[in-house]
């Protein structure tokens, strides 16, 4: 079955729906503090079409703490949380996101791949429906397991402001 995944940046809401746009399933989220953009160190949300390029995480414990796409070895806990207040936390699933659209998500300055955005777990305390990432979209960890499970790679991805 075909499958594509539409963020909305206004509602905060990742929606996953069929090939014939019936809605499946939807997650609060949250994305970019700093809103929507696509230029490298601007810490936004990138706009536009894009696909799952590599998932990555399967079969972790949730709450497995990821560091450069690779299990840390950790487990995020309240300790952690105390010790580093500041961390982005990226926990438990990565869906990699590459961009479609060249000059505007892909290559140069404006690649989303090369900017490491991903839709990713982060900590069950972390608000949803507003927004706080670092440029990536955020979801809770069962919803990230989920939504994991159910897409392919290369399952298109339409983000917008809408």
């Amino acid at each position: 079955m075909k499958l594509r995944i539409d963020v909305s940046i206004k509602e905060q809401v990742l929606r996953l729906s069929d090939a014939t746009g019936r809605l499946l399933r939807g997650y609060p989220v949250s994305t970019a503090a700093n809103g929507a953009g696509e230029v490298s160190g601007s810490y936004c949300t990138p706009r536009g079409k894009h696909l799952v390029r590599a998932k990555i995480g399967g079969g972790l414990a949730e709450n497995t703490i990821l560091v450069a796409r690779r299990p840390s070895g950790e487990v995020y806990c309240p300790e952690l949380a105390e010790r580093f207040p500041t961390r982005d936390w990226i926990l438990t699933r990565i869906l990699w996101l590459s961009g479609c659209e060249p000059g505007r998500n892909r290559l140069g300055q404006v690649d989303t791949m090369r900017r490491y955005v991903y839709i990713h777990g982060s900590p069950d305390t972390t608000p949803m429906g507003r927004p706080g990432s670092h440029g990536c979209i955020r979801m809770r960890n069962a919803d990230i397991v989920e939504l994991f499970d159910l897409v392919p790679p290369y399952t298109p991805v339409e983000i917008s402001e809408d």
